[in-house]
């Protein structure tokens, strides 16, 4: 079991992945140059060019990058273990539909968000202890503060 500070570490680390990760999502102009490069290394790595967006895909694509950024940097600033509870969630479902859109286009590419996603799903989610010199509590997943469960 992780104690309070592993696992904040944990929620932090996260974090500076996705910055390093959504960025190029966040606007327009630099989503076009990650395009480019996305879809070089999905034929790289034996698929098809990926499509041209358009601007409906492209507003969608910078409002995800531009939330997971916010998101992001409030985890580096408050990695509190709720935020990765969260997160964690979160990166199950982004897998999910990531594994949807696999099965639908074989699109390699994918495999390089689905396999790290997955990973810091599973991590957020490991069971973890607060600091028992303060409480001596042992913390359960997203329950209310004043509740054992």
């Amino acid at each position: 079991m992780l104690n309070l500070a592993q696992y904040r570490a944990i929620v932090r680390a996260s974090a500076y992945y996705d910055l390093i990760v959504t960025a190029a999502f966040a606007t327009p102009w630099s989503f076009a140059l990650a395009h480019t490069q996305l879809s070089r290394l999905n034929q790289w790595l034996g698929g098809t060019a990926l499509p041209e967006f358009t601007p409906f895909h492209l507003l969608f694509a910078c409002l995800m990058g531009s939330v997971v950024l916010v998101w992001s940097l409030l985890r580096l600033l408050h990695p509190q273990s709720h935020h990765g509870r969260y997160d964690g969630s979160a990166r199950l479902l982004f897998s999910t539909w990531m594994l949807w859109t696999l099965q639908a286009t074989g699109a390699p590419l994918l495999w390089l968000f689905i396999v790290p996603e997955l990973a810091w799903g599973v991590a957020q989610w490991l069971p973890y202890q607060r600091d028992t010199q303060q409480t001596g509590a042992v913390l359960m997943p997203l329950a209310p503060a004043g509740r054992g469960t």
